[in-house]
């Protein structure tokens, strides 16, 4: 019965022990707010959630223009859809491989900009080629390798002449076209489009509310301003694809 007795008294002298040193430390951290771990995280989702960005919507008829439908071949030989970049930011072009005045500065651009990005797996571009003729998936893989892209998201497109051309004149209004006088052949448009995560064209405003609706893509942020003296935009692109992520 000693031995029992004892026992008894060596784990009340454990708790006593525990109570008097633990205790006081929990009730300061109860005192001083301190909140639990699933509280914490909590407050966490609650102050990151994603907010609209104050870019504007292209509205046509007073509706927000989305992505026209398009399916084509990319430089793998692998069909792509406007639906393999649903989630994801992008921008877009018009170009050709054997252009010899301003697709080579945009595209340095675009490489610019994918390298800002690299770490975003939600961020690509798609580049559509104007001559379907010339530019197979071999070629447009070649030039991709050539100049510089890495990302897996940024797809070089090749297939049909007239729906290339139905998709920039007619879907996002961005003129191309054959013409024999012009240098390589063929005329196009040095702007690019943002597409949000839902496949809608977003662009900043203007100092008067209106949509600018695309961003001049030949000027370097480095040039400062482009062959008209006008400001570059890809600073201002980085800056709006970098808001459509947080979305």
């Amino acid at each position: 019965m000693k031995k029992n007795n004892y026992s008894y008294i060596g784990i009340a002298f454990v708790i006593l022990v525990f109570g008097i040193y633990f205790i006081p430390k929990i009730v300061d951290r109860i005192t001083a707010e301190d909140v639990t771990r699933n509280e914490s995280r909590s407050d966490f989702k609650a102050n990151n959630k994603s907010k609209p960005s104050n870019l504007a919507f292209i509205e046509i008829n007073g509706e927000a223009k989305k992505v026209p439908a398009f399916s084509f071949t990319n430089q793998d030989g692998k069909t792509i859809t406007n639906k393999d970049y649903e989630g994801k930011v992008y921008v877009l072009e018009f170009f050709f491989t054997t252009c010899p005045t301003i697709c080579p500065r945009m595209n340095a651009n675009l490489v610019q900009v994918q390298n800002t990005f690299k770490d975003f797996e939600n961020f690509g571009v798609a580049s559509f080629t104007i001559n379907p003729d010339h530019d197979t998936s071999q070629v447009l893989k070649a030039y991709a390798q050539k100049h510089g892209v890495t990302n897996p998201n940024w797809n070089f497109l090749t297939g049909d002449k007239e729906a290339i051309y139905n998709l920039s004149n007619k879907g996002f209004n961005l003129y191309t076209a054959e013409e024999e006088s012009a240098a390589g052949g063929f005329e196009h448009s040095g702007n690019f489009a943002l597409i949000d995560k839902n496949g809608f064209i977003r662009s900043r405003k203007d100092a008067h509310g209106n949509p600018i609706i695309y961003y001049r893509g030949i000027a370097s942020e480095a040039e400062k301003v482009d062959d008209d003296g006008a400001k570059e935009e890809i600073s201002d692109l980085k800056e709006d694809i970098r808001k459509l992520l947080n979305e």
